[in-house]
């Protein structure tokens, strides 16, 4: 009996950590779409709905500690535990980037970004993704796909690079650019970090699976 409402408990978090993943996924896209668009009520909405992912964070939290105590799990069943309490850590902390994205948007103000912004929404795309397929690999229990997300954050860093090159090129051709550009450098590292959290996920996802905590991925930044 207690192996079942262990069971049901599991994958009740499971559900709920998904649900947190959507929201940090929509948070980053709105935080973006606002940026592009010089949408600053929309980018006050990203600040304000991030308290709704800190919850959701606090809330499984508390899940997982009261089904520790109640549950005992061992093993296999801790483990999952153990990445649904760690990976909703990293989710929180993608949406604090959100809306840090959303806080830069503000300070920018209506003053249009120094740049056509191309390559900050691609990075944007690609870390989302590496976040829905850290999540995906962790549902359908995938080793593979947790390891290519772990190497997609190279091609992020990769991204990253380029913009912040030719950002400096801006500022030391123009130091009138300096302000502008900053606003965009911060932005990119907010996008890095989140393609970083997305990695850590996976590599819960790996450790999961296999019962080895690895650091697979090692950032630059």
């Amino acid at each position: 009996m207690a192996t079942s409402v262990l069971s049901l408990q599991l994958r009740a978090l499971e559900d709920e950590l998904l649900i947190m993943g959507n929201m940090v996924e929509k948070a980053i896209a709105k935080s973006l779409d606002a940026l592009k668009r010089r949408d600053l009520d929309a980018s006050r909405q990203v600040i304000l709905e991030d308290d709704f992912v800190d919850q959701k964070r606090f809330d499984i939290e508390e899940r997982c500690i009261n089904v520790m105590a109640t549950q005992s799990p061992v093993a296999r069943d801790l483990r999952i535990l153990v990445t649904i309490l760690h990976s909703s850590v990293e989710l929180e902390r993608m949406a604090d980037y959100a809306e840090g994205i959303g806080k830069i948007s503000l300070m920018m103000g209506d003053e249009p970004p120094l740049k056509p912004l191309i390559d900050i929404p691609r990075m944007a795309e690609m870390a989302s993704g590496m976040l829905r397929h850290s999540l995906d690999a962790f549902v359908n229990r995938d080793l593979i796909a947790a390891q290519q997300v772990c190497k997609d954050d190279d091609n992020v860093d990769e991204v990253y690079d380029q913009v912040y090159r030719e950002l400096l090129s801006f500022m030391a051709e123009d130091p009138k650019t300096i302000k502008r550009a900053t606003y965009l450098l911060w932005v990119t590292h907010d996008l890095e970090r989140i393609a970083d959290r997305a990695t850590n996920i996976a590599e819960r996802v790996i450790y999961l699976i296999t019962g080895k905590l690895t650091d697979t991925n090692v950032s630059k930044y």
